[in-house]
C-alpha cells in the first residue's frame, strides 16, 4: 500500500471519476506501476488480455456499449505497436478512447534504452506513430504536466475517437504535486443551429412534392438517440434503413423499415431510394460498404445530412455531435407546422411485411460441405434474446450476419467495418461483455460474437480471457477452413488458378473443450444440433463456444460478388 499520491495513483483515480470500471491491457515493465496502482484502487478492474490489439477492442466495445470512455493500457515497444490497428479502428468510426502507453525512464531517452521510442538519438518516435489515428497525443514529460494532459485528452477523446498519453516509468512512479482532484471535463457539444435549419427547410420542400427516405449509422446508437429516431420517420411518414454497422438503431419490425443499405443491403431500400424525393442521412458518413450499388439512385436527389463528420459525397450537411438533442429540436419544429405528403408514387413501394421478411439477395447454389450461412444466421436469429448483444466479424461471416440476422429488441448490434479488420469482434464482445453483461434490473445479458475461423485464428485465443472472468459470452465460429472471401475473390478476379487461402482442415470447437474442460463447448452437424447447443449455451452462466463447419465456396450475400463478371483464365 502506498501512502503518497503517485502518478499512477491519480490517473486510476481519474478513470474512475470518468465513469470507468474497467481498463483493460497487457502487462509489461514500463506500465506495470498503472496494474499497481489499479490494484489499490478498488473501484477499478484492470483486466489483462492476451493481445495488444484485442486489449484496445476490448476498450473500444466497452466504450461503444456504454457510451462512454474505453480505456487501454499497454507497454513501450511491441506492446505499444500493436496497439495500432485497434486505435485506427476507434479513430475511423470516432470511439472515444484513452490509451495510456508505458515508455522508458526519461533519463534513459536517446542512450539506448530498451523500447526507447522517444524519437531522440536516431531512435523510433511513438508521437510520430500514433498522431495520425489520435484525437490528441502527447508524451508526458513531467508530473505536474499530467492534469492537464489529461484533460486535453479526454475532451479530445469525447469529441470522437482516440487520445494516446505515452507516460515513462519514471514519471508514473513520481509523486504528484498538490493538485486538486481530476474534474472530468464537461462535454461540449456541436449544433449546427444553421445548417439544421437549412435540413428542415429541404424537409418540407421533400415532403411537399415527394418520399424521404432516412439512412441511419451507429452514430444514433452512440447518441442514445433511437427514440427520435423513430419520432422523426414518424413525423416524415418516412422509409428507414440503416447502415451496416447500425443494425440496432431502428425497429425491424417498423413499418417503412426497409432494412441495410450497401454492400449487404436490401432491394427494398434501393427502391425507396429512387423513388425519393430526399434522402436524409443520420449519424453516418455512408463509405462505400454503406452506399455500394445505390450511386446512381442518389445521384438525381437531395441528398441531406445530420450528424459529426459530413458524409463522404455532396450533402446538406448540418453537424452535431448530440443526435438525440438535435433530432428532438428538429421534430418539434417539423411537428409544430405539419408537414402532409401529396406524392403518389408511379407504383408501390415495396415494403417488407409485417413479419420483416426483407427479400434476401441471390447467391449462387452451393453444393459444398457443411450448413449453409443463411440457415446457420436464420437458426442464430430464433435463438438469441431479447436483449442480447452481438459482435461480427469481417469477411463471409459478417456479410451474412449483416444481411440475414434481426438483432433482438434492446440489444446492441456492432460490426467493424473501419480498420479493425478481422479478429475484433473478439476482443470487443469481450469488452462490451464487461460493461453490460448484467441487467440493470438483474440477471445476466448475453453477448453473442459471430465470426469465421479466419478470425479466430488470429485473436481468438482472447476466449481464455472470456473464461477467466466467467463472462456471459456465447463465441460461434463459422469454420470453412479458410479465408473464404479471399477464395471468392480469387475464383471471381483470378480465374480459379489457384488458392492461397485453403486451410487443412481443423477443428475449433474440439480444439477449445480440449483446452478448456470446463468449457460448454459444441461441435453441431445439423440445425437441429445448433438449435439445441445454442439452447444450451444461452441456458449457460459463464462463457461457451459453438463451432459450425460450412462452405469454403459458398459465395455470401455481398452485391460487389454477386454482380461482378468472372474473369477467365
Amino acid at each position: 500500500m502506498h501512502s503518497e499520491t503517485r502518478v499512477v495513483d491519480y490517473l486510476v483515480r481519474a478513470i474512475s471519476a470518468l465513469n470507468v470500471r474497467h481498463v483493460f491491457g497487457v502487462g509489461g515493465a514500463n506500465i506495470e506501476d498503472l496494474y499497481d496502482a489499479a490494484f489499490d484502487y478498488e473501484p477499478i478492474t484492470a483486466v489483462v488480455a492476451k493481445h495488444e490489439f484485442s486489449a484496445a477492442t476490448m476498450a473500444d466495445g466497452y466504450a461503444r456499449s456504454t457510451a462512454g470512455l474505453g480505456v487501454v493500457m499497454a507497454t513501450s515497444g511491441g506492446g505499444a505497436v500493436n496497439l495500432v490497428a485497434g486505435l485506427a479502428e476507434s479513430f475511423a468510426s470516432r470511439v472515444p478512447v484513452l490509451a495510456i502507453v508505458g515508455q522508458p525512464p526519461t533519463v534513459l531517452e536517446g542512450k539506448g534504452a530498451f523500447q526507447d521510442s522517444s524519437g531522440r538519438a536516431g531512435a523510433f518516435d511513438a508521437v510520430r506513430l500514433f498522431t495520425p489515428i489520435t484525437r490528441y497525443c502527447a508524451r508526458v514529460e513531467s508530473a505536474a504536466d499530467l492534469p492537464a494532459h489529461l484533460h486535453r485528452a479526454v475532451t479530445a477523446a469525447r469529441a470522437g475517437g482516440p487520445s494516446v498519453l505515452l507516460l515513462p516509468k519514471d514519471i508514473q512512479q513520481a509523486e504528484m504535486p498538490a493538485v486538486p482532484d481530476f474534474q472530468p471535463p464537461i462535454p461540449i457539444h456541436r449544433h449546427d443551429l444553421s445548417g439544421i435549419a437549412r435540413v428542415r427547410q429541404a424537409l418540407r420542400t421533400a415532403s411537399a412534392t415527394g418520399k424521404v427516405v432516412i439512412i441511419a449509422g451507429d452514430q444514433v446508437a452512440r447518441d442514445d438517440a433511437r427514440t427520435e429516431l423513430a419520432r422523426l420517420a414518424t413525423i416524415l411518414d418516412a422509409a428507414v434503413g440503416v447502415a451496416p454497422d447500425a443494425k440496432d438503431v431502428y425497429d425491424q419490425s417498423a413499418s417503412g423499415c426497409c432494412g441495410v443499405a450497401g454492400s449487404m443491403g436490401h432491394p427494398e431500400l434501393l427502391d425507396a431510394v429512387h423513388r425519393a424525393a430526399l434522402c436524409l442521412l443520420i449519424g453516418t458518413r455512408l463509405p462505400v460498404t454503406a452506399r455500394a450499388g445505390m450511386d446512381d439512385a442518389l445521384a438525381p436527389i437531395t441528398v441531406a445530412s445530420i450528424g459529426a463528420e459530413p458524409p463522404f459525397l455532396p450533402s446538406l450537411h448540418a453537424d452535431s455531435t448530440d443526435l438525440a438533442a438535435t433530432l428532438t429540436a428538429l421534430c418539434d419544429e417539423l411537428h409544430s407546422t405539419p408537414v402532409d405528403s401529396v406524392f403518389e408514387p408511379a407504383a408501390p413501394l415495396r415494403q417488407p411485411s409485417a413479419a420483416n421478411e426483407l427479400t434476401a439477395l441471390d447467391v449462387p447454389p452451393s453444393d459444398g460441405p457443411g450448413l449453409r450461412y443463411r440457415t446457420i444466421v436464420e437458426t442464430i436469429d430464433t435463438a438469441l434474446p431479447d436483449g442480447s448483444d452481438v459482435f461480427a466479424d469481417a469477411g463471409n461471416t459478417g456479410a451474412s450476419v449483416v444481411h440475414h440476422l434481426r438483432v433482438p429488441r434492446d440489444g446492441r448490434f456492432t460490426v467493424a467495418l473501419g480498420m479493425g479488420g478481422m479478429g475484433y469482434a473478439f476482443g470487443a464482445g469481450i469488452g462490451s461483455a464487461f460493461a453490460r453483461g448484467r441487467r440493470p434490473e438483474g440477471g445476466l445479458r448475453r453477448t453473442f460474437v459471430i465470426a469465421g475461423d479466419g478470425a479466430f485464428f488470429m485473436h481468438g485465443m482472447e476466449v481464455h480471457t472470456a473464461i477467466e472472468y466467467r463472462l456471459p459470452i456465447t463465441f460461434i465460429v463459422l469454420n470453412n477452413n479458410a479465408h473464404a472471401m479471399c477464395i471468392t475473390r480469387e475464383q471471381l478476379f483470378y480465374g480459379d488458378r489457384y488458392s492461397y487461402n485453403r486451410f487443412q482442415p481443423a477443428h475449433p470447437g474440439a480444439g477449445m473443450a480440449a483446452m478448456f474442460p470446463g468449457l460448454c463447448a459444441h461441435t453441431p452437424t445439423t440445425l437441429t444440433e445448433l438449435t439445441a447447443a445454442l439452447r444450451h449455451c444461452t441456458d449457460t452462466e459463464g462463457p461457451s463456444f459453438i463451432s459450425v463447419d460450412c462452405d469454403p465456396d459458398e459465395v455470401p450475400p455481398f452485391t460487389p460478388f454477386l454482380t461482378a463478371s468472372r474473369r477467365l483464365p
